[in-house]
């Protein structure tokens, strides 16, 4: 996935060795998601269905619109006439995130912290 977005080798070494907290808080109508690794934090905060300007981790500068659809949070994000999406679905403890982008597709799990 990283690949396809064209991150360097460099950075998707690193990347796959982290293991990202993910902290998502609901405050009123404004959604955050947070997450922290050893090589960086990111924050993001949004209304659902509303679009907005979003700077990726990988500095991708993209047009953002995150939903809630068949109870899974889904975040597309589009760019040079380019579309990915991120959908996050929570089962019990476990969050499962995958990323999409044309025909590759990632999945990475989280569990939830004690």
């Amino acid at each position: 996935y990283m690949k396809a977005l064209g991150v360097g080798f460099a950075t998707r070494t690193v990347g796959n060795m982290t293991k990202p907290t993910t902290i998502i808080s609901l405050d009123g109508d404004k959604m955050t998601v947070k997450t922290q690794s050893t090589i960086e934090n990111t924050e993001l905060s949004f209304k659902l269905g509303e679009e907005f300007d979003e700077t990726t981790a990988d500095d991708r500068k993209v047009k953002s619109v995150v939903s809630i659809e068949d109870g899974k949070l889904v975040h597309v994000q589009k760019w040079d006439g380019k579309e990915t999406s991120l959908v996050r679905e929570v089962n019990g403890n476990n969050l499962t995130l995958t990323l999409t982008l044309g025909d590759v597709v990632c999945t990475r799990r989280y569990e939830k912290a004690e």
